[in-house]
């Protein structure tokens, strides 16, 4: 019998003969918070063994706190009142990944159950995907996100106060053929680590911006498409830092550049005939009836929606006219100007892009809002507004196609959202918002460099 491999895990059986084959002393277990952040840990051979069939806790202030450890305050489902217990998780057998630089190490995904599994955002996009299945739909979805790379390190950045930072590389160079090759030995590492760990790269290039590079995850169904998307932002921070260098998936780190996106992919197969919902050969453009009004449910949520694609107050900064990056809900047909872009294809090609999405968003909380949008446009059969011909910026837009403008706007939008109510959850909805709630008063006890040197003086 050959060895098993990480990936050819399928079971608890599965997983338990690999851990055996490679005589591991200890397994590595993550998990991925509300903003997309991992957290995890490793577990003893006996602990991980006995976690696979019957689960394990841990403590659900990974489920309260921000992305600088800071415990919320104004949140129902944990917090000192109720004293941050253990909640429990399940392992995932099938996320079973090497780990390249760790020797035979394993890596599993785990997700909350019971409560916060209500909250747990990787659960929160299987229960979107089952509601897709009740309808008759397979998802299947893909990633593309840019980021920048720094000649810095953790501790520099901080010496330097996160100014004057120095990229990979200098200049607006996007495709560029020359910055590929003359540092085609990282590209090598991260495409060779993509492939170890089962984030396929499916291109890899600059973008315009000093030291920014864009990378497309590989398509595949949309709960492995999630873990695919956060693995690989994990892995790419990880990767970098381990060559003295950092990766930045902030949505905008200067005033300068353009934002980084993270651009969703997505398309619904038929389980029944197995054939592309959306492609429909004697429509226009070939666009399904199905997908115009998957279309439309994406259009018409996406105000309601917007926090969980930009949920920091970064992302605000991105979201401006002539950066790339949509400012209204439009759709146009292979329109790069618009929040959504049809892109005509065959029955294997025909999708949707939700370019909305932001590099900071996390992709299991954007994937399930731009599927579950999608799901409620063909439930309740939608119909998109006027597809956008031409510049999308500088055209008129109806005012309900206006997108919030501040995280704390967003919150409001979200938490007052039927719809977000009935596909998310009414735990996942409080809780969500509130957090967000928190991220916006946070950034409010701060003084910006811009007041200072606005009104320090003159006022």
């Amino acid at each position: 019998m050959s060895a098993m491999q990480a990936r050819d895990v399928k079971t608890i059986e599965d997983a338990r003969r690999l851990v055996e084959e490679r005589g591991l002393t200890h397994v590595k277990v993550g998990m991925f918070d509300i903003d997309g952040v991992m957290v995890g840990k490793y577990m003893c051979k006996k602990k991980f063994l006995s976690a696979l069939e019957e689960g394990f806790a841990f403590c659900d202030v990974v489920l309260g706190w921000d992305s600088k450890d800071e415990l919320y305050d104004n949140v129902k489902f944990t917090g000192w009142h109720t004293g941050y217990p253990d909640a429990p998780l399940k392992i995932v057998p099938e996320s079973c990944r090497d780990i390249p630089f760790e020797g035979e190490m394993l890596l599993f995904l785990a997700e909350f159950t019971g409560p916060a599994g209500r909250i747990c955002p990787r659960g929160l996009l299987e229960r979107v995907l089952a509601r897709g299945r009740e309808m008759g739909f397979e998802t299947f979805g893909s990633l593309e996100y840019e980021f920048f790379l720094f000649q810095e390190t953790p501790e520099s950045i901080r010496e330097k106060g996160f100014r004057n930072l120095k990229p990979l590389t200098p200049d607006m160079m996007g495709y560029s053929m020359l910055r590929s090759s003359v540092h085609s030995e990282l590209y090598h590492e991260l495409l060779a680590l993509s492939e170890a760990m089962d984030f396929p790269i499916e291109s890899l290039h600059t973008e315009t911006g000093p030291g920014v590079l864009e990378a497309a995850v590989g398509v595949d169904g949309a709960l492995a498409a999630g873990d695919k998307g956060a693995l690989f932002k994990t892995f790419t921070k990880v990767w970098a830092q381990r060559r003295g260098l950092m990766a930045t998936f902030m949505a905008k780190w200067s005033p300068d550049y353009p934002g980084q996106s993270g651009h969703i992919h997505l398309s619904l197969r038929d389980i029944d005939t197995g054939k592309s919902a959306f492609f429909d050969a004697d429509k226009p453009y070939t666009m399904s009836d199905m997908q115009r009004h998957f279309v439309a449910g994406q259009q018409k949520l996406m105000p309601e929606f917007l926090a969980m694609f930009s949920p920091t107050i970064n992302s605000y900064t991105r979201l401006i006219p002539g950066f790339w990056a949509p400012t209204e809900a439009t759709w146009g047909v292979e329109n790069r100007t618009c929040a959504l872009r049809v892109i005509p294809g065959s029955d294997k090609s025909q999708r949707v892009e939700y370019r909305l999405g932001s590099a900071d968003a996390n992709p299991y909380l954007a994937l399930a809002a731009a599927i579950g949008a999608g799901l409620y446009g063909i439930e309740n059969k939608l119909e998109p507004d006027d597809e956008v011909k031409g510049n999308a910026y500088t055209l008129e837009h109806p005012e309900h196609q206006a997108l919030p403008r501040t995280l704390w706007e967003a919150a409001q939008r979200l938490k007052a959202s039927q719809p977000a109510r009935e596909l998310f959850g009414d735990d996942f909805v409080e809780h969500f918002a509130a957090t967000r709630e928190w991220e916006e008063r946070e950034f409010r006890k701060h003084i910006t460099d811009w007041e200072l040197d606005r009104y320090f003086e003159i006022i």
